[in-house]
């Protein structure tokens, strides 16, 4: 139901991104603080939101429609409000277009294999890529001027973020491509579905023995 706590959590991402908005258009030092402070809460609800309904066994269709999508709605408007503003070097858009770009291509593969009634499971990488990735959104957003605020001026709070972004989109590039081939595995037949559920099972499995 979209009243069950974990479908309550994922909304509350959607509904924290218009203020993360306001707060970056004031552009200045306290409202950089507050967009990361308002990002960097919604992005924990992602976790919560997930340990919450495996717990409660309240897992529903509603909440694996809308859990990726807030996400990815949370990350493109932080990426755009990053690139509009000025808060990334010419350097630092070639990872954001790459994490931007894998959202979509993920999406898209999302779709074709439900087509095939055929779920795109989390692997661990993605998971980790997932952490790295909102730590970067989050610390750029507070950017040098909001690190002022609490006192951390002295680090090059920016450079840190840019950092973080490119680990991101490197581990972006991997992840994006694993899914990819299972999506091409799955057009190709039965043989290619066969073999891209056994390496999606295995990345997504803790348990899973590696090669």
């Amino acid at each position: 139901m979209p009243t069950d706590l974990p479908n309550l959590l994922t909304l509350s991402r959607i509904a924290a991104i218009p203020l993360m908005v306001l707060f970056a258009a004031l552009q200045r030092p306290w409202a950089d603080l507050a967009a990361c402070a308002v990002f960097s809460a919604a992005a924990i609800t992602d976790y919560f939101d997930g340990r919450i309904a495996r717990q409660r066994r309240q897992i529903s269709p509603f909440g694996r429609m809308l859990d990726p999508i807030a996400d990815k709605l949370l990350v493109g408007a932080a990426l755009m409000l990053l690139a509009a503003h000025g808060r990334l070097s010419a350097y630092g858009l070639y990872p954001a277009i790459v994490i931007l770009l894998r959202e979509i291509l993920v999406s898209g593969l999302r779709e074709f294999l439900a087509g095939l009634r055929v779920g795109l499971p989390v692997t661990r990488l993605a998971k980790w890529k997932t952490g790295v990735q909102m730590a970067a959104l989050g610390t750029l957003l507070a950017g040098d001027s909001g690190a002022g605020v609490i006192l951390l001026d002295l680090l090059p709070i920016s450079l840190i973020g840019e950092a973080m972004l490119w680990t991101a989109a490197g581990l972006t590039l991997v992840t994006g491509w694993d899914y990819l081939l299972a999506g091409l595995r799955y057009a190709a037949g039965e043989r290619g579905r066969a073999a891209a559920a056994a390496a999606l099972a295995e990345a997504s499995d803790p348990a899973a023995p590696r090669p």
